[in-house]
């Protein structure tokens, strides 16, 4: 049974959750504490995290953002504001995907699922990719750069593998969204810009992803040994 972790402060939802993802093979263990959520996770492993933007004393975004620090593991983010931009922020901080409030909880699971279909497809490769300065370890899903581990996001890795998989070839924001999944149509333009500019950033000095103009990105780096 796999574990999945809530942070929220909404004591009446955690119960009706756990009953429901039994019949799914969840074991739903919850927190309506953002701080006590953070140190459980330093030490506790779960498979993904259930993340509601409204919270006390930090609200979700911050408590992402501090989860990103020590954490890759996935993160659903829950908002009840339906704003475009919450969800971009959330996006940008590392969140895996979102769902807004209220919602129904098969919908949820069905997220949760396809969030962890693609960790799983991931898991099962057995080869590493070498580039010029960048090796892409796919049993354990890390990166290094000049040797020297990265510290991406599960969004940000995917949309690593999944550049490098195909180098010759220049992705435009469609099929990126068709590949990574889990963003909304009328945010997906800027959710994938942001992961780009975000990747960028982490794996500078490396000029690793080319913006091809009108068209879209590919990955330049050369094979390495």
């Amino acid at each position: 049974m796999k574990k999945l972790f809530l942070i929220d402060d909404d004591e009446r939802l955690a119960e009706p959750l756990k009953t429901f993802f039994k019949q799914y093979d969840f074991e739903l263990l919850s927190e309506t504490h953002p701080l006590k959520a953070i140190e459980f996770l330093r030490s506790q492993s779960v498979e993904l995290v259930i993340l509601d933007v409204m919270l006390p004393d930090i609200d979700g975004f911050e408590t992402c953002r501090r989860i990103r620090h020590f954490s890759n593991i996935p993160i659903l983010m829950l908002t009840a504001r339906g704003d475009v931009m919450d969800r971009v922020v959330g996006l940008e901080l590392g969140a895996d995907d979102y769902l807004p409030k209220p919602f129904e909880p098969r919908e949820l699971v069905a997220r949760i699922q396809n969030i962890l279909k693609r960790s799983n497809c991931q898991s099962v490769i057995t080869d590493e990719l070498l580039f010029d300065g960048l090796t892409i370890h796919q049993p354990s899903q890390s990166v290094k750069k000049d040797n020297q581990l990265v510290d991406l996001t599960s969004a940000e890795y995917r949309l690593l593998l999944l550049l490098a998989n195909q180098p010759d070839r220049v992705f435009s924001r469609d099929d990126i969204m068709l590949e990574l999944n889990g963003i909304d149509a009328d945010i997906y333009s800027r959710a994938i810009d942001i992961l780009i500019s975000r990747l960028r950033q982490k794996l500078k000095p490396l000029d690793v992803i080319k913006t091809i103009r009108s068209r879209g990105y590919q990955f330049v780096l050369q094979p390495g040994a």
